[in-house]
């Protein structure tokens, strides 16, 4: 049985085909898996023709700054939630360019949870030309366990948003 690092990677070198048959671009805006998404892709040879520039945007301070978060959203919503995640896709794909940005936010433990933001908890966004769309799950298991399930999750949407384009 494959690891959920290589399916990670599978992901990934998927996603660059897509993008390069399709002469397209991609960005990632990361908090909790702190460029986990940048580097499986960038693994692969050619990575550089869709993947100008990336983001790792681990504090609030950075999301705003960089990607241009309200500070509003992050005060209200705070830096896990729906509203931020999308809100860091949208930033990032101005930023960058981009046909397709993800993002990610969330708490990948082991503390800093609560009842109504438990650890486990991730928020993950994907800009395209149709919008922006953020998938809310709580992952289970350790830090290294609920990042990398953050970033299959947030290259299985990349893959929808990008054999749509």
């Amino acid at each position: 049985m494959a690891s959920l690092a290589e399916y990670i990677d599978q992901k990934a070198a998927a996603l660059l085909d897509i993008m390069l048959a399709k002469q397209a671009t991609v960005t990632f805006a990361e908090s909790c898996t702190g460029g986990m998404l940048s580097a499986a892709f960038t693994r692969h040879a050619g990575a550089s023709a869709a993947l100008t520039r990336s983001y790792v945007t681990y504090c609030d301070a950075a999301k705003a700054e960089i990607l241009g978060v309200s500070t509003d959203a992050l005060a209200r919503y705070t830096a896990v939630s729906a509203q931020v995640a999308a809100q860091m896709a949208l930033g990032a794909q101005r930023l960058a360019g981009a046909d397709i940005a993800v993002s990610v936010t969330g708490l990948a433990g082991p503390g800093g949870g609560t009842a109504a933001q438990p650890v486990g908890l991730v928020y993950i966004g994907c800009a395209a030309k149709g919008g922006v769309r953020v998938v809310r799950a709580i992952f289970p298991g350790d830090r290294d366990m609920v990042r990398q399930q953050a970033a299959l999750t947030a290259y299985r949407l990349a893959l929808a948003a990008a054999a749509a384009l």
